[in-house]
């Protein structure tokens, strides 16, 4: 028999649910930069208090909604590199392109990475996106890890972050379409794929 969530948890993960989708309301129609922490509070119908608690102030809330809406595309990322076990190169270039091209068709994805210097949420997966490198890293990390055990740590981790930081950066300055430039990354780091996944 399955364990269930104790309830405090469950609960917890439902108000941060509710926080997230209320969040998500807003930027629908408007920036980042005019949607207040009592809006947000307001349209999940808990106090502002429960929002400060819960998340301490509007940077840290902006932060975990960048990792919650990247939770949606980082499982299908997952997938597609567990779909390419026997050729990395290919792993990487099919998860770096579905990656930028379902980010890039996201209307809300799009919203959290414009930024017009009026506080929107640009610098939380840039100058100030470290808890985002940091999560995406181990995530991909651990995928990395799965398909290619005999691969050194250190090298996992290393091409793991370079190829979050590499992401972030197409997905917020694209220069071509997604999959040229999944083609170029692939191509770019493909020796140091082959020797640290063990098949060169």
């Amino acid at each position: 028999m399955a364990s269930r969530t104790p309830y405090p948890e469950a609960a917890r993960n439902l108000l941060r649910q509710t926080l997230f989708d209320a969040a998500r309301h807003h930027l629908e129609t408007r920036p980042w930069a005019e949607v207040t922490m009592g809006d947000i509070a307001a349209t999940a119908g808990v106090s502002r208090q429960t929002l400060y608690k819960e998340f301490g102030n509007k940077s840290e809330f902006a932060v975990a909604l960048t990792i919650h809406e990247g939770e949606r595309f980082l499982g299908a990322v997952e997938d597609a590199v567990r779909a390419h076990t026997e050729d990395p190169r290919a792993a990487i270039r099919a998860a770096l392109e579905l990656f930028l091209r379902t980010a890039g068709e996201d209307p809300l994805i799009r919203t959290l990475l414009s930024d017009d210097g009026q506080g929107g949420m640009l610098p939380f997966v840039t100058t100030q996106g470290m808890p985002v490198v940091l999560w995406a890293t181990t995530r991909l990390s651990g995928v990395i890890e799965e398909g290619w055990p005999q691969a050194a740590p250190s090298d996992v981790k290393l091409l793991a972050e370079a190829l979050v930081r590499l992401a972030i950066s197409y997905i917020t300055n694209p220069s071509e379409t997604p999959d040229s430039t999944a083609a170029s990354v692939a191509d770019l780091l493909g020796p140091f794929i082959d020797r640290a996944l063990g098949t060169a």
